[in-house]
């Protein structure tokens, strides 16, 4: 009989909370979410279509600055290296786009697009290469941009990548259509990220992708630190455990000198984190 009468407690507490927010119409960002909540919990949208929901209403709130690749970690291709420069650091950072620059990376030449350079590989007098009438012209943006605003105009002028122009008319970075549709679906993974069995990528000096199911015993190899195993077997663990509560995409946490940054969250577990150490660039 209490079972019965616990049961139809719960049931009238989420059906007066539904009827509540919706006997008028959600006047905030919050209201709209504590519906879908609700709805989440009755099983009528799915953790994925919730966290994708969620991805699209930060994307409006959040700024380019928040996701862009900074400028000490470009790849970038000087236009007067030769083919057989370009080549090899193409190959090793396997992106499909890159700005070149002249003699100064506040100088931007353009975008040159990998697909691009194939003709070149066929020619037979490679000397002669002059990478300035393959690029394509380079978008600029400034920090301050909205996400939703700029993937908006990505879509608009078919464009995938995009200069940052920082407070001082500088290069602060770049950001791509990936590092936007990110915010909303989660991490995007391809054949150059994280995956199978591989816990950690090395994105750059100091700048890592972490698993949140890597061992902490991998972990301590690794980087050479000592977490303890004893609570938790991942690195994971110890991170929700900093954390005090499931986090949401890009909150950080600080552990031990290692600044963490949710990457990829839903609604039961952390799945990508990116590391790096506090007081490093």
């Amino acid at each position: 009989m209490s079972e019965d009468r616990s049961y139809e407690s719960e049931e009238k507490s989420w059906l007066d909370k539904i009827t509540h927010l919706f006997s008028s119409e959600p006047k905030t960002r919050d209201d709209v979410l504590d519906v879908l909540k609700v709805a989440q919990s009755n099983e009528i949208i799915d953790g994925d279509a919730m966290t994708i929901i969620e991805g699209a209403m930060q994307v409006s709130e959040m700024q380019v600055r928040e996701v862009m690749v900074p400028r000490t970690q470009m790849t970038v291709i000087k236009a007067g290296q030769p083919l057989s420069e370009v080549l090899p650091q193409i190959i090793k950072a396997s992106h499909s786009r890159y700005p070149v620059i002249g003699e100064t990376t506040d100088e931007i030449l353009g975008i040159l697009l990998a697909k691009d350079l194939l003709p070149q590989i066929l020619q037979q007098d490679a000397e002669d290469f002059d990478i300035k009438p393959l690029l394509r012209p380079a978008t600029a943006v400034p920090e301050s941009k909205r996400l939703n605003v700029l993937l908006r105009e990505f879509r608009e002028n078919r464009n995938h990548m995009a200069i940052v122009i920082d407070e001082y008319g500088g290069v602060g970075g770049l950001v791509t259509i990936e590092d936007v549709l990110e915010e909303i679906v989660g991490e995007i993974e391809d054949e150059h990220d994280v995956g199978g069995d591989t816990f950690i990528k090395k994105l750059a000096d100091n700048d890592y992708i972490v698993k949140a199911l890597t061992p902490i015993e991998e972990f301590n190899e690794t980087f050479n630190t000592g977490f303890s195993d004893e609570e938790f077997d991942t690195i994971g663990g110890i991170i929700l455990q900093q954390f005090g509560h499931l986090p949401r995409r890009n909150e950080i946490a600080t552990v031990d000198g290692f600044q963490f940054k949710v990457l990829n969250a839903d609604s039961r577990q952390v799945h990508l984190l990116r590391m790096s150490t506090i007081g490093e660039k």
